[in-house]
């Protein structure tokens, strides 16, 4: 599969080199959160990129969960288990768990409907900020530090109807945001289509550090920044023959 690209195998463990990791959030899910450059005093390992990883070790479930417990840094050694259970911890060679995987239901192991799936929602994941974060942002004034903000994807929940398809794609539906404080939590929902037959749904939910009031000024700015940022490096990729 594709994602072979994105890692390296020791003794069995993964390890997710920075540079790497950067790639797979710019090019393939075209998602230019600060976290993800490999200079960021915070870097991590995109989340999409772990569920990603998880999807082609243990295939697609009927029903899966995902919570996102831990911040991969630059080379961690992960353990992805060989289990057939229904609940898998993700860890490092310390214990730390940073993904931990619920399913059930019937499992799909075809690569073609693995990969559909994935890019398309990767894609579809990618485009959250700004084009959905923002506007629920100003809906509910308030707004991240844009000095450094903080958007961590918590966790994904995936159902499907079947998996008798080749094919994927993922339609956003209506998002909604709740504020606690200066913490909120996003939740973009979404279905899931084979041609024109919607065969699932999901949800994935976003934690985000909100300590101030909305500003439109600062924001557009900070959007503006982040859209020039991505222009020009998607426009410098040099387009890969296959």
């Amino acid at each position: 599969m594709f994602l072979k690209d994105f890692y390296s195998v020791f003794d069995g463990n993964l390890s997710i080199a920075a540079e790497k990791a950067s790639m797979f959030a710019k090019e393939v899910a075209r998602d230019f959160n600060p976290l993800h450059d490999v200079d960021s005093k915070r870097f991590c390992v995109p989340g999409d990129l772990l569920f990603s990883l998880a999807l082609e070790k243990y295939g697609l479930s009927q029903n899966m969960h995902f919570i996102f417990s831990g911040m991969v840094g630059h080379d961690v050694l992960l353990n992805f288990p060989d289990t057939d259970a229904e609940q898998i911890d993700v860890t490092d060679n310390q214990g730390k768990t940073y993904l931990q995987v619920e399913r059930s239901g019937s499992v799909s192991r075809d690569p073609a409907l693995i990969e559909s799936f994935i890019r398309d929602y990767v894609a579809f994941s990618g485009q959250n900020f700004p084009y959905v974060l923002v506007p629920l942002l100003a809906q509910e004034n308030v707004m991240f530090n844009i000095s450094r903000p903080l958007v961590i994807y918590e966790s994904m929940t995936l159902s499907f109807d079947h998996l008798n398809f080749q094919q994927a794609s993922v339609v956003m539906q209506e998002p909604k945001i709740e504020v606690n404080g200066k913490r909120a939590s996003a939740f973009l929902y979404f279905q899931i289509k084979a041609g024109e037959e919607i065969v699932g749904s999901g949800f994935k939910k976003l934690a985000i550090s909100v300590p101030s009031a909305y500003e439109a000024e600062p924001m557009q700015v900070f959007v503006d920044e982040y859209l020039s940022r991505k222009n020009e490096y998607l426009a410098n990729l040099v387009p890969v023959s296959n």
